[in-house]
This record gives structure tokens, C-alpha cells and sequence, in this order.
């Protein structure tokens, strides 16, 4: 029995390899090229703080830099800001890759090491003004229709609110008219941050980086506990994951829901596996309130469950593609149960009568309904050259153009993107029932699922593609995979980016590009020597002699996965 047991485990780990080992601690050599590349990195962010006040997304009205000599500059050389904010993106963006020797070797930095590196590069981007996108401007809108007592579902922020409201005034045009994609939960939360700060953007931005902040601290939570549990070293998950440069470009900086959403969604997972985890059945027998410790801890794996079907499905009243995370962990608890059609039926059916009981009930407190179920493709407007089958669309409209046949673009592009949506459902589908046959861990299947649903999404913007790092992160050792995930990092950080959220001519754009090529250049030559761009001579796995107050490598990470167990 115990050797189908393992048979069975290694089938589950399914695409990955094992990590096994956490790693010994770094040498001295290693030690001081990581504070000091973690200290390069930390300079990249404070540029991109200084050049956001140039080049950011500033409001248009209430701009607290205006008037003020010093903070006013940037924003009177805005093709210095604009290199300035490029080449510290660029700058932290190629120290996390540095990082890398030091998260994916057989000598690793610790927790805390890593921990640290995380916040000393978020802490200069906290007061920085929003970057890469105005999507907060929206936010601010849609919450104050919200709190006005109209619904942000029916109305955009022009007719919600006037085109002259100081929150309107910030908001892009294109998104005007339209009504809010974005889930109640959401909404709710920004209903009361705009009863705390009124009409006051600059509080208002703040209050919602808060709630980013929030979402990255449950990412930074459940990354490495979803990765003990798939076997993955915690400070390798961490480093492609949660210290990810699209992580503090896009979320950080840009201020989106996303951190929100996919914090929510991964602690969710973690508490709801946890509680399959700890027992084959979940409801104690015979149904009693429980007296004394032993039958509290026969309702602990259903309290796990409940917490975690309660949280994902918050998460996907901030952004609905989170809810797949709940089909996996149902997947999951059949697969526990059995994996036949009975105990596919009961896990399906009682964690999707409490994800309902849930948005019912939000949609309820908050007054706002299920308004936004209609609204979901309000961003299918956006032609975005990051989705293929738009990309293939506009490719193939512009063949038809050049060839005398008319411009097809639109109606082509509604084939695809239905091509597109219906080949998701497919490979969902199909990764749903390899979970619930044990062939594929759920934080797996989740992973890939997201990465097909960005794949393949009518419209891609540059963070979506955290959906799939994250969670993959934590489950995916494969050196091919990580080198496509890094890959990917940094074209997506470097080029996917618009004009930093403002409007720049394309001779800025050009000139801010030579200019902070040559400035990285320059950079790279003077730091040759002194920051690891190349490996690190081998002097021995000794510990250093001094602990830098931070701790050692705990034990050897083994896959406590009781889901990767016979039913």
C-alpha cells in the first residue's frame, strides 16, 4: 500500500520537478553581492518614484506636486522623468534577475533575506504617484457613483457624475461612458474609502494602495505554503512570485485589483487544501456542537474549507477569473472523497452552494446586486496586441485591407475571441478532471488554467500575466518553464508598458530610451566587478560566520501533501 501511495504522489506532482531541499545558507562572497544587489534594485525604485512625479499618472486636478519648485520639476522635463522612470524599472527588473543565483541554486538566501529585499523595494514606491496606468482614477469614480446611490453598473463616470467632477476629469476617456467590470466586493471597498477622503484623489489613491498593499501581504503569505505543499523551495516560489518586477511595477506602482484578487485567491487555496489535507471526512459524526479539544479538532479541516471556499469566492467579487480556483479545490476534495461521480457531485455541489450563499450575500450588504455579471466584457473594447486572438484578428484584418477585400477586422474578431474563450472552456475542463483523477495537483491545475485563460483572454493587459506566475511559481520547477516565466517578466516589464500612464510624443519615448540604454551600459560597466552579472566564484558551503540577524535554512521541504495520498 505505501508503494502506491508514492506512485501516486509522483503522478500528482505531474509537470514539475522536486525541490527537496531548502539549500545551505549563502558564503561571504555571496552574502555581499546580495545586499549589494538588493541595494542596486532599491535605487531602481527610487527612480521610478522620482520619475513618476514627471512621468506617472498624475491627476488632473489636485496634482499635489503643483506649485511646489522642487516636486513640480519632473513634470517640466518630463523626457528626463520619463528615463528616469525607464531605467529604474530596467534597473530593478535586472537585480531580481541577479537575485535569482541567490533563490534558485543549491546555495540560497533565507526568508527573511528575501522579506527584506521585498520591502525595501516597495517601501519608495508607496508615496510615488500612480504609474504605467489611471485604472485608480476609475476606481475612485465608480466608488463615489456607488456612494451617491447610483449604480456604477448602469452608469460610466461621465454620466454618473458630470465630465467636470474632479474624478471624472482623471479618468481616460475611452472609459467614461463605461460602466464598472469590476466585482461588488470591490466596489464596496471603494465605496468606503470615498466616504473616508470625499473628493480628495491624493487620500484616496493612498487608501486604495493601501488595500494593494493588503493583497500583497496575503500573496507574500500563501506563495510559500503553497509551495511546501507542491514540494518547491519557499525562496524559489517567492522569487519568480511575489518578488516578480510586474509585481511592483504593475500592483505596487500602478495601484490594480489584481493584488487584491490573487492575494484573496491564494490564501484561499492554501486554507481550503489545509483543511483536505487534515482528513479524508470533513463533517465530524454524529453533527453536535463540539465539547472539549479532541471534537473541536475533528471540525478543524471543515472550518479550513469553509474559510477558503469564503475567501476565493471574495476574490472573484473583485475579479471573476479567481472563481477557477474554487472548481480546483472541489476538484481536489472529490479527489479526497474518492474521485467518483458521487463524490464529484457532493464537492461541487456544497463548496458552489456556499460560493453562492457568499455572493448573494455581498450582493446584498453592498446593495449592489449581480449588475456586474452584465458588465464583464466592458474592457473587450480595448484591442490589446498582447491577446493572440486579437493580435491574429488585426493581423488578418489588415491582410484583407492590403489585399482590396475591405476592412473585416471587427466581425474577424469576434470569431476569434469566441475560438478563443470556447478552446479555455475546453482546457479547463480537461485539467479540472485530471485533478479529480489524481493526476495533477490543484495548485497546478490552477496555474495552468490561468496561464491558458491569459493565453487566450479577448484582452491582455501587462499584470494579467502575474494570474499565472503566481500560482505557478509555487508548483513549477522545470528550468524551461522558469526560463520562460523570466523571459516573459522582463519583455512584458520592459516593453508592455505604455507611456507611463500619460500621453508622450514618439520622439520622447525614442529619445528616453537611447538615453537610459546608455545610462544601463554605463551602469553595468562601473558594477561589473562589484554586483554578481556573472557567476560567483565557488568557495564552499560553509555558513558565514556572521547570521546578519536573519534566520538559518529551516528543514528539508518534503510534500506533506495529503491531497497527493490515497483516497
Amino acid at each position: 500500500m505505501a508503494v502506491r501511495q508514492h506512485s501516486l504522489s509522483e503522478s500528482i506532482a505531474g509537470w514539475h520537478g522536486d525541490e527537496r531541499t531548502v539549500g545551505t545558507p549563502l558564503n561571504d562572497a555571496e552574502l555581499v553581492a546580495m545586499r549589494r544587489t538588493r541595494l542596486f534594485g532599491a535605487t531602481g525604485t527610487v527612480l521610478m518614484a522620482i520619475g513618476a512625479l514627471g512621468a506617472g499618472a498624475r491627476p488632473v486636478v489636485q496634482d499635489p506636486t503643483f506649485g511646489v519648485r522642487l516636486l513640480n520639476l519632473p513634470s517640466r522635463i518630463a523626457t528626463v522623468s520619463l528615463t528616469m522612470t525607464t531605467t529604474g524599472a530596467v534597473m530593478m527588473a535586472l537585480a531580481w534577475l541577479m537575485l535569482g543565483r541567490f533563490a534558485l541554486g543549491k546555495r540560497r538566501m533565507t526568508r527573511s533575506q528575501l522579506d527584506r529585499t521585498l520591502l525595501l523595494w516597495t517601501v519608495p514606491l508607496l508615496i510615488a504617484p500612480p504609474m504605467y496606468s489611471k485604472d485608480v482614477y476609475s476606481y475612485l469614480a465608480q466608488s463615489e457613483i456607488s456612494l451617491q446611490g447610483n449604480d456604477p453598473y448602469e452608469v460610466g463616470p461621465a454620466p454618473g457624475l458630470g465630465l467636470d467632477h474632479v474624478f471624472t476629469l482623471s479618468v481616460p476617456s475611452m472609459w467614461r461612458e463605461t460602466p464598472a467590470p469590476y466585482g461588488p466586493l470591490f466596489l464596496w471597498i471603494g465605496r468606503g474609502i470615498s466616504r473616508l477622503t470625499g473628493e480628495n484623489i491624493v487620500e484616496a489613491v493612498l487608501f486604495h494602495r493601501l488595500v494593494v498593499l493588503i493583497g500583497v501581504g496575503m500573496i507574500v503569505w500563501a506563495t510559500p505554503r503553497l509551495a511546501r505543499r507542491c514540494g518547491v523551495a519557499e525562496v524559489s516560489a517567492l522569487w519568480l512570485g511575489a518578488a516578480n518586477p510586474l509585481l511592483f511595477m504593475h500592483l505596487v506602482a500602478g495601484i490594480h485589483n489584481e493584488a487584491l484578487m490573487l492575494g484573496l485567491m491564494l490564501a484561499g487555496t492554501e486554507f481550503a487544501l489545509r483543511g483536505i489535507d487534515a482528513a479524508g471526512r470533513l463533517l465530524p459524526r454524529p453533527l453536535a456542537w463540539p465539547h472539549g479539544r479532541a471534537q473541536w479538532s475533528r471540525w478543524y479541516p471543515l472550518a479550513m474549507l469553509l474559510t477558503g471556499t469564503v475567501l476565493i469566492t471574495l476574490s472573484s467579487q473583485v475579479k471573476l477569473p479567481s472563481l477557477l480556483a474554487l472548481g480546483f479545490v472541489a476538484m481536489a476534495l472529490a479527489h479526497r472523497w474518492g474521485g467518483t461521480f458521487k463524490a464529484f457531485v457532493l464537492a461541487s455541489g456544497s463548496l458552489g452552494a456556499v460560493a453562492l450563499a457568499v455572493m448573494a450575500l455581498i450582493g446584498w450588504a453592498s446593495g449592489l446586486g449581480f449588475g456586474w455579471l452584465f458588465t464583464l466584457g466592458t474592457a473587450n473594447v480595448v484591442r490589446s496586441w498582447m491577446s493572440p486572438p486579437t493580435l491574429l484578428a488585426l493581423g488578418t484584418g489588415q491582410v484583407g485591407i492590403l489585399l482590396g477585400l475591405g476592412d473585416h477586422t471587427t466581425a474577424v474578431l469576434a470569431l476569434t475571441r469566441a475560438m478563443g474563450v470556447s478552446l479555455i472552456a475546453v482546457i479547463v475542463l480537461w485539467l479540472l478532471f485530471a485533478v479529480l483523477r489524481g493526476r495533477l495537483h490543484p495548485v497546478g491545475g490552477l496555474g495552468v488554467a490561468l496561464g491558458a485563460t491569459l493565453l487566450l483572454f479577448p484582452v491582455v493587459q501587462p499584470w494579467y500575466v502575474l494570474w499565472a506566475i503566481i500560482p505557478l511559481a509555487a508548483w513549477a520547477t522545470l528550468p524551461r518553464f522558469r526560463i520562460a516565466a523570466i523571459v516573459v517578466t522582463l519583455v512584458v516589464g520592459i516593453f508592455g508598458p505604455t507611456a507611463n500612464g500619460d500621453r508622450f510624443a514618439l520622439f520622447q519615448i525614442a529619445l528616453a530610451t537611447i538615453a537610459s540604454f546608455l545610462i544601463l551600459v554605463l551602469m553595468i560597466a562601473l558594477t561589473y566587478r562589484y554586483l554578481p552579472w556573472r557567476p560567483l566564484p565557488d568557495s564552499g558551503p560553509e555558513p558565514p560566520p556572521e547570521s546578519d540577524g536573519e534566520e538559518t535554512p529551516g528543514p528539508p521541504a518534503t510534500k506533506t501533501d495529503a491531497y497527493a495520498e490515497s483516497p
